[in-house]
């Protein structure tokens, strides 16, 4: 048995399919821990595997908001102050520490995301344990090396600060320590990879690994959803993820398009002061709905292109419209539409009429039935796996 530990970031789309990759390294008789935000330890805690939480509940919710805020930001200087106000650089020791504390000389591999796992990359070179990445979504190859000068010009001090303490040099070369895990693992499957600017030579490609919590059979439908569902005209699922780093405009434009269209709307949104107010009397609001039994019984979904909702659709053969800004969402969009599988809108198209026009050409069209690709889990942890060491 090897030890696991497993370093993840995020929202649901980040954090839940790295819960899934731990349960099936658990279920192969490994021994598992995920260093996480307080909010997931119910899911790590239904997954059996253990939990270390990198910060509270509330401390949580201000990184959210605070990088919520920087949405529209253009400075990069601004990217240290959200660092500063949210307590970043003292998690990124914390990580450190208990990265390096629980190590098991010979019997460990640390695993972590490309882009926000600088702990995992500061304990694999201090232990020599070996790091596999799992990315999300191929921007995160494309804007790795980016990133690492990115940091490289506004928080070098700070991270060099955290490889101080355990004994490390600074770094010289940011974009190439960034790109030096052991391993590197795609989460989507070769047509998305195809579909656009394929990942470096020497990456995995896993498949998807959904973004559910492996829970989702006990988590009832709300009867107020249930009731929409049951309706003679299906409804729309409109969504932007678990996050609060969205384009200002994606719920309002979103939701004024279902509006002209007069239809019936299930509007998933967690924090409800990203709610437009007034709704539409036929459009109902719910912090969080269990996609699995919802996504394929309504009749599209619109959402903002986050790599976990794209592959829950498609995965329920459910059209789609995206409205897609910032970050990887217009690659994701991009992919997918290519596919044939997805209308999709870059912001400058955000109309309330182009939407409503959109979804009316989704649903018009035949039901989609493209094959999701294989799940990804046992993929990934298979990758993992192979990494650990002998013995």
């Amino acid at each position: 048995m090897a030890l696991v530990l497993m370093v993840i970031h995020g929202t649901d789309g980040d954090v839940l399919p790295f819960v899934r990759v731990g349960r099936a390294l658990r279920a192969r008789g490994h021994d598992v821990t995920v260093l996480s935000h307080e909010y997931y330890r119910p899911v790590v805690d239904a997954a059996g595997i253990g939990f270390v939480p990198i910060d509270t509940i509330s401390e949580y919710e201000y990184y959210l908001a605070d990088a919520g805020d920087q949405a529209d930001a253009t400075e990069i200087g601004e990217f240290r102050h959200h660092f500063d106000r949210t307590g970043l650089f003292a998690q990124l020791r914390f990580e450190c520490r208990e990265l390096l504390r629980r190590h098991r000389p010979g019997h460990t591999v640390l695993v972590g995301a490309p882009i926000s796992g600088q702990s995992a990359l500061i304990a694999a070179e201090a232990t020599g344990a070996p790091l596999v990445c799992l990315a999300h979504s191929p921007f995160q190859f494309q804007a790795l090396s980016r990133v690492g000068w990115l940091y490289g010009e506004v928080l070098a001090d700070r991270i060099d600060a955290a490889r101080a303490e355990v004994g490390l040099a600074g770094v010289r070369d940011w974009p190439g320590w960034m790109w030096s895990a052991d391993r590197y693992v795609g989460l989507w499957p070769d047509w998305f990879d195809r579909a656009g600017t394929p990942a470096p030579a020497g990456v995995q490609l896993a498949g998807f690994v959904l973004a559910d919590d492996g829970q989702h059979e006990e988590h009832a439908v709300p009867p107020e959803a249930a009731e929409l569902l049951a309706g003679a005209v299906p409804p729309l699922l409109i969504t932007g993820g678990t996050g609060r780093l969205l384009h200002r405009e994606f719920y309002r434009t979103a939701v004024e398009a279902v509006r002209l269209l007069d239809r019936p709307a299930l509007l998933a949104v967690r924090h409800r002061e990203l709610v437009p107010d007034p709704l539409p009397p036929n459009v109902r609001w719910f912090p969080r709905l269990p996609f699995p039994a919802v996504a394929p019984r309504v009749a599209a979904v619109v959402h903002h292109g986050g790599i976990g909702t794209l592959a829950r659709a498609l995965t329920s053969n459910t059209g789609q419209v995206i409205l897609a800004s910032g970050l990887d969402r217009p690659d994701n969009a991009g992919r997918v539409a290519r596919h044939g599988a997805a209308n999709w809108l870059p912001e400058e198209r955000w109309t309330p009429r182009e939407v409503a026009d959109a979804i009316r050409a989704t649903l018009a069209a035949p039901r989609p039935a493209h094959d999701a690709g294989p799940d990804g889990t046992e993929g990934a942890a298979d990758a993992i796996e192979a990494t650990l060491p002998a013995g």
